[in-house]
């Protein structure tokens, strides 16, 4: 029997899996407002299902979480969803589900699965420079150390040989960004500002601004709910994930995200954290499907 344990280690992954296939129930797991982060990436998602005229196939992706989530709270006691425990014990990458749309952009666990990671850390320093800064000499916030490597970079191969790259970053003082790259073989979509290239399309080798796609490519999804969206948290994201769930269980639909695509997701944490202790080697995903990956269909683009 598994030790019992967080969804956050390759145990408790496997846990919600097995739980969910022997109570032969759905398991929905949040499924991370980023996927739906409605125009930019549901345009993204319909320009690469437009594949012959746009993107065509898609080789590569680059996401990760890259923030700089008020420092000052790490080192609070009401810092609860920041977690200050696994900064200080664990060195991997710790966030990688809020690059939750490369999932649906690949066709993870939906005609491809992610094989296998390698994953190095930066050394610790962000936040030690931050209580030096912040408390007087002898306070014991300037005493702390953490494991947590201040950027973490995960490259990731599946199956198919496509590749994925996961970028960890909380620590340090920077803007806001998530990279949110999708580079195919006629096209490439990059995030933070949103922009594209399509070959034969855009003026060579120059940007164009994604708002310029969006008469033409625009995901009925967003166009249909836009307005309903409005004022529901995140730009409208928060909206867009409650309404697709709900709309899900009323039609009896699988959720857009599932319990395999849970376990996949976080299992890069704990792979992450053995390929750095390792010298960056490279540790193979399991399979949470069960190699059911290759008979399921891709994410359709879903109306309202």
């Amino acid at each position: 029997m598994r030790r019992k344990s967080r969804r956050t280690t390759l145990d408790g992954c496997w846990r919600l899996v097995e739980t969910a296939d022997d109570a032969r129930t759905v398991l929905f797991h949040d499924g991370q407002n980023v996927q739906l982060r409605v125009a930019p990436n549901l345009l993204c998602l319909n320009l690469v299902r437009q594949a012959a005229a746009c993107s065509g196939e898609i080789l590569t992706r680059e996401c990760g979480y890259l923030h700089d989530p008020a420092r000052h709270h790490k080192f609070g006691d009401e810092a609860r969803s920041l977690a200050p425990r696994p900064l200080r014990t664990r060195n991997g990458n710790l966030y990688p589900t809020h690059g939750r749309a490369v999932a649906n952009c690949m066709d993870i666990n939906r005609g491809d699965r992610f094989a296998h990671l390698v994953s190095m850390s930066s050394p610790s320093r962000g936040l030690q420079e931050y209580a030096i800064a912040n408390y007087p000499e002898g306070h014991p916030k300037r005493a702390e150390t953490f494991a947590l490597g201040d950027v973490n970079g995960s490259l990731i191969q599946t199956a198919m040989g496509k590749t994925i790259y996961v970028v960890h970053d909380t620590n340090l003082p920077r803007p806001y960004d998530r990279i949110n790259k999708v580079q195919g073989t006629r096209g490439i979509f990059q995030g933070y500002p949103d922009r594209v290239y399509i070959e034969g399309r855009s003026p060579g080798h120059r940007w164009e601004e994604a708002g310029t796609y969006y008469d033409e490519f625009e995901h009925p999804l967003w166009k249909a709910l836009q307005e309903a969206a409005i004022g529901g948290g995140h730009g409208g994201m928060d909206f867009m994930e409650d309404y697709r769930l709900i709309k899900c269980l009323r039609e009896g639909l699988p959720p857009d995200m599932n319990v395999y695509d849970a376990a996949a997701l976080s299992a890069v944490i704990e792979l992450s954290e053995i390929s750095v202790a390792n010298g960056s080697s490279p540790v193979e995903f399991p399979d949470f499907t069960r190699g059911k990956w290759r008979d399921w269909a891709p994410w359709p683009i879903v109306g309202a």
